[in-house]
């Protein structure tokens, strides 16, 4: 079963709560806080399987969810960290963060790494709070959640050839003619329903991946029959070949095959269709393909044109040597420009506010990601740890930035589902 799209929820694991303990032995009076702190909890990363071809491991989980971190205990006994959760994907896998569709990876290395979730970092115990001024603290930190994602993973075929064209011009038979992939072969439309590759090694020791595509048919830029498919997987190859039958042996034209396919690949994109092409004149063993040829080529003298009978191997090896000998002129491309990464989106506004502040039905709400998390891993039922959330916010700017905005003693201030008196 060929997958290559995937949504997940994704839920890293939260980090052990800090444990809040005074050491007790006899003979030995006020002997100090001796509370460790927890373990962290598990991140979810994605590790690239060369021998993967598909999402379809992934596509039956829609919730994937970490272990927690280990508590805390007294005598200083740091709890144990969870065992990250490592997820294979397949390379030419991309991570998009489904709720702003920011790239987070792309990932095309064999055993290539990437922390879609972190875990939680454990709480602090309270003897990670002691000061001289303070050398029995009363309070610890609960751990820190863990992220939460919404994900679309989304596969495009690693390959440094596609073979391009309409429904059975002859693609899978040529794929399977000159390497040792296996496509289905048969005579109607779209027997190809999901990508087939292959490795070609030639002679001189040169090699490259090759990919037959699934069929396009007018309209595909639209998302008529499989041409998302095929434009989404021709995007990630180096060099297009397009596969035309030249013959007509169906009826067809090929100069109108040849527009239709080019005009599909110019509306879905502009870097798909500035790629280099090569054109392959298939099926020169039936009539009316010199007549046909001789009219593409007087239609487009300025194209790269390879006559072949895939059935009988013919006019292959000339192909595929010019093929090897364009990938060596060609350099590596990325699919995305850099600032498309989440991390250089971050980058660029790291120098905002981390909160914001609004009024809802007279509640001042107060919303931020490091708010968020200092709430989560502050214990209310010790007060000291009380006492240090109200330092912490006075800290960040936010009692002064309310009192900006208007706010006076008393109003009501919401943090999450908390809801407290502003005081003086």
């Amino acid at each position: 079963m060929f997958v290559d799209e995937v949504k997940m929820k994704l839920m890293a694991g939260k980090g052990g709560d800090g444990c809040t303990s005074f050491r007790r032995e006899k003979y030995i009076p006020m002997g100090g806080p001796d509370g460790g702190s927890g373990g962290a909890g598990a991140s979810i990363v994605f590790e690239v399987d060369k021998s993967l071809k598909t999402l379809v491991d992934l596509k039956f989980h829609k919730i994937i969810k970490a272990d927690k971190g280990e508590n805390g205990k007294g005598k200083n006994r740091k709890g144990a960290s969870a065992p990250d959760l490592v997820l294979k994907v397949p390379a030419g896998t991309i991570v998009y963060d489904d709720d702003s569709g920011i790239v987070l990876a792309d990932l095309k290395e064999d055993h290539e790494r990437f922390v879609v979730a972190r875990g939680g970092r454990g709480g602090r115990g309270n003897t990670a709070f002691a000061t001289h001024e303070k050398p029995a603290p009363s309070y610890s930190e609960l751990g820190e959640p863990g992220e939460i994602r919404f994900i679309k993973c989304e596969l495009r075929v690693l390959a440094d050839v596609g073979l391009i064209g309409m429904p059975s011009v002859g693609k899978s038979t040529l794929l399977k003619q000159v390497t040792s992939a296996s496509p289905k072969i048969a005579a109607y439309h779209f027997t190809t329903l999901s990508p087939n590759l292959g490795v070609v090694k030639l002679r001189d020791q040169r090699s490259f991946v090759i990919a037959d595509l699934p069929g396009l048919i007018q309209g595909a830029s639209a998302g008529v029959g499989l041409g998302n498919q095929f434009l989404k997987h021709a995007s990630r190859t180096r060099v297009l070949v397009h596969v035309l039958d030249m013959a007509g042996s169906e009826g067809r034209n090929p100069i109108e095959d040849y527009e239709c396919i080019r005009k599909e690949i110019v509306s879905y994109s502009d870097k798909l269709a500035k790629k280099k092409e090569i054109i392959v004149a298939n099926k020169m063993d039936l009539p009316s393909f010199e007549e046909n040829l001789k009219k593409f080529q007087e239609r487009y003298p300025e194209k790269e044109v390879y006559p072949i009978c895939a059935i009988e191997s013919q006019g292959l090896e000339a192909l595929l040597y010019r093929l090897a000998d364009v990938l060596d002129t060609l350099e590596e491309e990325n699919l995305f420009a850099d600032e498309t990464f989440e991390s250089a989106i971050v980058y660029k506004f790291q120098h905002e506010k981390p909160y914001t502040i609004k009024k809802v039905e007279g509640i001042w709400v107060v919303e931020g990601k490091d708010v968020e998390k200092l709430f989560a891993m502050t214990r209310f039922t010790e007060q000291e740890g009380v006492e240090r959330f109200a330092r912490k916010l006075k800290g960040m700017g936010i009692e002064d930035e309310l009192y900006r905005l208007g706010a006076k003693v008393g109003d009501e201030v919401q943090i999450n589902d908390y809801i407290f008196e502003l005081k003086n």
